[in-house]
This record gives structure tokens, sequence and C-alpha cells, in this order.
């Protein structure tokens, strides 16, 4: 059993080692047909080949499609039904394409749907924002505005810091850590510590 060697830049390889160097399995060929289904998501689908290098086929044969492979500009997607050229390639896993456009070379058109969850509502519920303006659809660096006054961030207020924000000292007392007071002893003593330190003040 002979193994050949081939150098390449300083490393030894065997054809072994290369993987598969059936032709077939390089080779490339040319398809059309439709989207079957896209996951905006997750950014993969399949495509329903109807033709392969110009002759229509019985039964359409399934294509795997992976966004990265997709000609158009923006976010990359597929609608399902719309009309497809691609080239693709047999693997281990099946057909996989490897470059997909509209019909003509066109770039695709893609689907109106985005993905749901993680992006905008994320950014919401964690109170992501632009620190400069406070809009929830972009960050600082981004910001159209120019530089804006420093505010709290608890309430916007350009009067103070958050260190110094009444509205948060009234929300939680200090020893409690951000939970209510809860005994009504407690509470009369946060009410009378409010009134007696106006007046020690002056």
């Amino acid at each position: 059993m002979g193994i050949s060697l081939r150098l390449s830049g300083s490393c030894a390889k065997t054809e072994e080692e290369e993987g598969p160097t059936h032709e077939e399995d390089s080779q490339s060929f040319h398809g059309s047909g439709v989207c079957k289904w896209f996951n905006v998501r997750m950014g993969f689908g399949f495509l329903s080949m109807t033709s392969r290098e110009g002759a229509q086929l019985d039964t359409p044969v399934d294509v795997f499609v992976h966004q990265s492979k997709l000609h158009m500009e923006g976010f990359r997607s597929l609608k399902e039904g719309e009309a497809v050229e691609f080239t693709f390639k047999k693997s281990s896993k099946g057909l996989e394409s490897l470059r997909v456009t509209g019909p003509g070379g066109a770039p695709c058109l893609g689907s109106e749907r985005r993905p749901k969850g993680k992006s905008m509502q994320k950014r919401r519920s964690k109170g992501d924002r632009c620190y400069n303006c406070g809009g929830l659809d972009h960050h600082a660096k981004e910001c159209k505005l120019p530089p804006q006054p420093k505010k709290c961030h608890f309430c916007q207020s350009v009067a103070h810091m958050v260190a110094n924000c009444p509205a948060k000292a009234q929300q939680s007392s200090p020893g409690s850590q951000g939970r209510p007071v809860s005994s009504r002893a407690e509470e009369e003593e946060a009410a009378r510590a409010c009134l007696v330190a106006p007046e020690s003040s002056k």
C-alpha cells in the first residue's frame, strides 16, 4: 500500500490527509428552481431544483442553501417560492449550493421577514440604548446627533447624575439593596430621615 507524499510549503501531506480527490466531489453543476423553504433566523434552507444543466427533472431535488451563498445586498435570505438559479456540488451530506442568484444572474429578491427576538427586543429588555440621545435603535457610536449634555441614567435629568438621583433614592432605601422597605417601622424611619435631612442642611 503506497502513499504518495506531496510537499506544499514546509509541510508534507499525504493524499489521504488531503481528503477526497474524486473529480465528482470538486465538480460544480448548474441548476435552477425555486426556494422550497428558508429559515431567516438560522440563515439556511432548501432549494427545490427543477432543472439540472438545462434539462428538466422528472421530480424536484432538494439542494441545501446557506445565506452566505446568496448573491444580494443587505440582509441575505430567500422567500418561499422565489425563482433561483444556482451552482451546486455533491458533498457527503447531499447537494449543497455554491452560489445562488435570481433568474439570469440577477440578485436574489429575499424575504421581507427578519429574525425575531434577540436583536431589538433583547436590547430594549436590557436597557441597551444610545448613551448620547437615549434612542433604542442604535448605540452612541452610530448616533447622528452631536454630543448631548450628560444626564442621570435612572431618570434622564440633566440636573444630576445617577449617584445623586432623588428618584432612585425614593425607590429603595440604602440598606435594602434595591428591595422595597419591608416593615412598617422601617418605612416610618425612612420617612423621618427624609423629613429631617432637609432641615439639618439649613
